[in-house]
């Protein structure tokens, strides 16, 4: 489990830096940056600003060119590929702007994979993949596959897979991005929900003027680096 004292998330000095064709790109240009438990944080900035690129880096599907990138205490660049998958699984979530539901799944199969894969017993799968779909709206729809369900409910199941495993961080990467305005908002109300009712952290990568009008810390980058860092009351 997390020491609540320590950060859930700590970048320190982290560049990164990848070939695009015969180009040698900078992404992230010693970026800092510290994520305490709790928070309902937004990473924003221009394009190619290095937003994405940061989540990747926290959610362990990419290595720093330098630095170092600590997650729920771990350091990310110790780890052998293995420890840094179970990290992923065990304590990290994930909702993508694509959904990224397994398409012959029902939504309750999808809210539960990362359960099944843990070995959690199937009663306890099923009381707390119930309880969520509830939570997020899907109440009687567990049945039903991605493409029986709307884009805004396909990615209420993303959310409740995301967080199902009781993770140290969910991590979303626009994940309003393909939906209507009044269903992003009711995605955006169930996240901030389940961040004030069970102290889930989020981590936004948005451009949306909506996910910033919610979060309570907003993190803007420009070239890589922070250009400024607000906290809200």
């Amino acid at each position: 489990m997390s020491d609540s004292n320590k950060p859930i998330v700590a970048l320190e000095g982290v560049h990164k830096e990848y070939r695009q064709g015969e180009v040698q790109v900078k992404a992230l240009r010693g970026l800092d940056l510290t994520v305490e438990p709790g928070e309902f944080l937004a990473i924003t900035g221009p394009s190619g600003s290095g937003k994405t690129t940061a989540l990747n880096l926290i959610g362990a599907l990419d290595e720093p060119s330098e630095g170092r990138v600590m997650v729920d205490g771990h350091d990310l660049g110790s780890m052998r590929r293995a420890e840094r998958s179970r990290l992923r699984r065990d304590r990290i979530g994930f909702v993508f702007q694509a959904y990224n539901l397994v398409p012959v799944l029902t939504a309750y199969e999808n809210a539960e994979m990362v359960m099944r894969l843990q070995g959690i017993p199937e009663d306890k799968r099923r009381e707390r993949v119930m309880g969520l779909l509830r939570e997020v709206g899907l109440g009687g729809m567990e049945d039903r596959r991605p493409n029986q369900l709307s884009g805004g409910q396909q990615q209420r199941v993303a959310i409740a897979r995301a967080i199902a495993a009781d993770p140290a961080v969910a991590l979303a990467d626009e994940p309003t991005a393909n939906v209507d305005s009044a269903t992003a908002d009711k995605l955006l109300e169930i996240m901030e929900r389940l961040n004030r009712d069970r102290g889930v952290t989020f981590i936004f990568s948005t451009h949306d003027p909506r996910v910033m009008e919610r979060a309570r810390r907003i993190v803007r980058l420009v070239d890589g680096q922070v250009e400024a860092d607000e906290v809200r009351a």
